[in-house]
Order: C-alpha cells, then structure tokens, then sequence
C-alpha cells in the first residue's frame, strides 16, 4: 500500500484529499502548520486513520521525519489569497517559495516517486480572449489608468471590445499579483526538480475552488465562503468592479480527485494542467444563486465599482488537458451544489470579516 505526504494536509483541500486517498486505500501522512487564520479546529476534521504532524514546511527538520517511508507528496501547503500576499509579502513568499525550497531539498536521495504541486489560475493573470472576429490574443492587462477609470472591460490594442474565452494550458502567464508570483515559482521549482532528480512531478493549475470546509471567517479565502459569510451574517455579499467579471468554480471534491488521479496516472509526468469545472459563470450571478440557496434573495450585492490591486477580469478553464492526461471529468456543477454547500454554512456559522479586510486593503492604497 503507498504512503502519500500531502503538506497542508489539515487545510479545506488538504482535508479532502486525505479523505479521496484513504477511500482510495492509500495510506496518508499530513504535515501542517494548523495556522489559525486557516484552521481553527481544522485537525479535529481531519480523518482519523490519517497521521497528522504538526509543523512548518520551512522547518527542515520537521520535513525530514513527514517525508520517512512515503512514496509520493501532495505539496498543498501554502499562504493562499491575492489581497493579503500584496501588504504580507515577505509572509507569501517566505510560505510558498521558500517552504516549497526546504521541501523539495529534503526530498534529494529520497525514494519518492512522484510530488504533484498545487499551483494557481492566478498564474495567468488575464485568461484567454479573441477579438470579435475570432482572432486569438496571447496577453492581454487592463492599464491603472482604464481600471481607475472605471473601465472594466479588458480591450484590444486599439481599444476593441475582446471576447474571453477558455484559458488553456499554453497562455503564456501574466503575473498580476505576488500570490501568483509564489505559485508559479512553487509549481517551476517543483518541474525543474523533478526533472533533475528523475522524480515524477506534476502542477496541478486550481480555478476558484469551494464546498463544505472552507475557512468561513478568513476574509482572504475563496469567493464564495467570502459571500456566505456576508450572507449568514445579514450583510450583502461585496463584490469589487462591476461584477460582470466571469470565473471558474469547481468542486473541492472535484480538486481531490484530480491530486488523486495526477498522483496515479503516468501521462501526467512533467505537465502542468488545468483543474476546473470548465463553466464560466459571472461574480454577480454566482452572489444571487447562493442567496437564493441560503434563503435570503432579498439581500441584493454590495457592488463597489472599485477594484483591488492583483485582481483580473475574466479567466475560466479549458479542461481538455485534464480529461486526456488525467481523465478527469467535474462531478458536481455549482449550480446544482449551492444547497448542499448552504446547508453546511448554516451549520458552521462564520465571523463576517469582509468589511476589515476591505479597510485593510483601502489603508494600503490596494483598492482604486
């Protein structure tokens, strides 16, 4: 039976790919930190028949004894939110680049067969667009100028209203904030590794994941336990621009399957690939559907018409990469998943942070 390490083992990911490995039959060993930002009760979730160590992934000692008698890692340990990475640098890069460094230095002379990484949409920076007769665009970045402006549609070169599109595997990256700075350093640094050493490695690209076990009362986590916990709390979800803005979101079970099968499958081995849901759906219209699911479709968003330093416009998957390499193929679609995840909220309860992170990011002069 293989030993797997997965870093960040007792985070809202990491939970849930313990949980797909041990169904699975693997045995699985988790290194953490349990911040309490992230956490909170987090190691008490955590499956039972699942080793928990708690520790930094910096601490190379710590590394050394996780990293004992395993055949594969699941590198999920990291600082995680675009806001926050642009004032905590040296916390984000200290976290994601330096932590993915002692790991992978720890790993050397190690029988360790494969190490998948997760890496970040974010990487992209914009994701794909075409011009309105269908000509595709590598890059495209609104200006300061046009954002202040109020002008949210990202535009062509001579101002062209653009089309966006799935964003495959090949656009070249845009990096747009220092938390995809760190991702995509993490996920380069584990691919030249894993080329040198002759160690399997894989960077698996995550969307806008979410579902039962997110950090509800962290302002930095994802979109969608942001709004929950406005809702939960009577309060209207805020949403930055317009909220036209269009993303991907996928399932958190969706996501462990996916490390799970990049873990087994060999045609994945030196490739990065897209883990979403392939759908395309707006900001605002995501707001509405989980009010609606939380019963409470009066509370109207809070539209800023402001825009946070780091955020994109649009950027949603291509996931044909996945299907051939991986194949996999998204099992639950949001819209059909909002009840379930609205009934786990309920439940939860969450502290609404969302108007200090908001002060936080205007202090720095982050929101324009």
């Amino acid at each position: 039976m293989a030993k797997i390490l997965v870093t960040g083992g007792c985070g809202f990911i990491g939970r849930h790919v313990t949980e797909e490995l041990l169904d699975q039959g693997y045995e699985v060993r988790i290194l953490d930190a349990l911040i309490e930002q992230v956490h909170g009760d987090a190691e008490a979730a955590v499956a039972p028949e699942a080793e928990v160590i708690r520790g930094d992934v910096r601490d190379k000692v710590v590394v050394e004894q996780a990293l004992t008698g395993v055949d594969a890692v699941i590198h999920l340990a990291a600082e995680v939110g675009v806001g926050q990475s642009m004032y905590e640098i040296a916390r984000y890069v200290g976290g994601n680049d330096l932590g993915t460094a002692v790991l992978l230095e720890t790993m050397i002379g190690k029988k360790i067969r494969r190490i998948v990484v997760a890496s970040s949409m974010s990487v992209y920076g914009e994701g794909r667009y075409q011009t309105r007769d269908g000509r595709p665009l590598d890059l495209v970045r609104r200006s300061a100028d046009q954002i202040k402006a109020g002008q949210w549609a990202a535009t062509g070169p001579h101002g062209e209203e653009l089309v966006p599109v799935p964003t495959d595997e090949e656009k070249p990256v845009d990096l747009a904030s220092i938390y995809a700075l760190t991702k995509y350093a993490q996920e380069k640094q584990v691919l030249i590794f894993g080329q040198a050493y002759g160690v399997e490695a894989v960077a698996l690209r995550l969307f806008n994941v979410f579902g039962a076990g997110q950090a509800l009362s962290n302002p930095y986590t994802g979109v969608l336990a942001n709004f929950a916990s406005r809702l939960s709390n009577g309060q209207p979800p805020m949403i930055f621009e317009d909220g036209r803005q269009r993303r991907d979101f996928v399932h958190v079970r969706d996501v462990a399957r996916g490390f799970r099968l990049a873990i087994e499958k060999p045609a994945a081995n030196g490739h990065v690939i897209n883990i979403g849901s392939g759908q395309a759906y707006t900001i605002a219209e995501v707001a509405a559907f989980l009010a609606e699911a939380m019963g409470v479709p009066e509370i109207s968003p809070d539209i800023m018409n402001k825009a946070r330093s780091g955020d994109i416009r649009n950027c949603f998957a291509d996931i044909s990469k996945a299907h051939e390499l991986l194949g996999f193929e998204p099992q639950h679609r949001l819209e059909n998943s909002l009840g379930p995840f609205a009934e786990w909220v309920r439940s939860a309860g969450a502290i609404d942070r969302g108007a200090e992170m908001k002060r936080q990011l205007e202090e720095r002069g982050l929101v324009s």
